[in-house]
Formats: structure tokens, C-alpha cells, sequence
């Protein structure tokens, strides 16, 4: 899973939050996310909606791959260039779900927020460390 040894021995950022914060953070923006989704995918011809979908599979991806980068590969830099191609998907995804749903747009913005904090602490881990 995660190496915490290693991050606990990291140089921490200024406005970096308490470990304990980050689960029920995660957890209300992937219940979010997911809300999303379905908001956009109701109604509507699928196809007309498959750029969307395409770019919501990747931006998840990104996330996904983002812990295993700094977490697992203990590689700030390369996590640092993931999250920034993460945070330009899920802008791309929210203007491509609000030509269909703005509910499922608005529903991404606390998501996009997080992501781009998110971005501030792993440049600063990199800067930092």
C-alpha cells in the first residue's frame, strides 16, 4: 500500500492538513464524482455523450495512478506531472459534462478545487524536499 514511513519523513508544506483529513475528504468527492457520472449519463443519446465519458475514464485514471507515483514510486516530480495532467482533464470533463448537464459540471468543482490544492502541496513536497 502506501510507504507512510517515507512521507512521514518528508518536509511538509505550510498549509499541509492533518493525515486523518484526506479519507472523508476522498470520500464525499468520489460519492460526487460518481453522482456526476450518472447526472450526465441520464437521458440523452450515450453516443452524444462518449467524449465526456472518455474524458471522465481518464482523468480517474490519472487520480488512481497518482498515489501509486508518489505513494508507492516515492516520485514527487513525476507525481507532480501527473496531478497536473489530472487537473486539466477534470477542467476538460467539467466543460464537456456542462454541455449536457450543468448539475454534473457543478457537481466536479469541489473535485477540480481539491485537485488544484492537491497540486499546491505536491509542488511544494517537490520544492520542499
Amino acid at each position: 500500500m502506501r510507504n507512510m514511513d517515507w512521507y512521514d519523513t518528508l518536509n511538509k508544506p505550510f498549509l499541509n492538513p492533518p493525515s486523518d483529513i484526506f479519507t472523508p475528504v476522498w470520500t464525499i468527492l468520489y460519492i460526487m464524482m460518481a453522482l456526476s457520472l450518472i447526472f450526465y449519463l441520464k437521458g440523452g443519446n450515450i453516443k452524444e455523450k462518449k467524449t465526456g465519458l472518455f474524458l471522465f475514464i481518464i482523468q480517474l485514471l490519472l487520480n488512481f495512478a497518482w498515489s501509486g507515483v508518489f505513494f508507492g514510486m516515492q516520485n514527487i516530480f513525476l507525481a507532480l506531472i501527473v496531478i497536473i495532467l489530472m487537473w486539466l482533464f477534470i477542467l476538460f470533463t467539467v466543460i464537456a459534462f456542462f454541455k449536457h448537464s450543468k448539475l454534473a459540471a457543478i457537481m466536479l468543482i469541489p473535485y477540480l478545487v481539491w485537485v488544484s490544492f492537491a497540486f499546491y502541496l505536491n509542488l511544494s513536497f517537490w520544492i520542499l524536499n
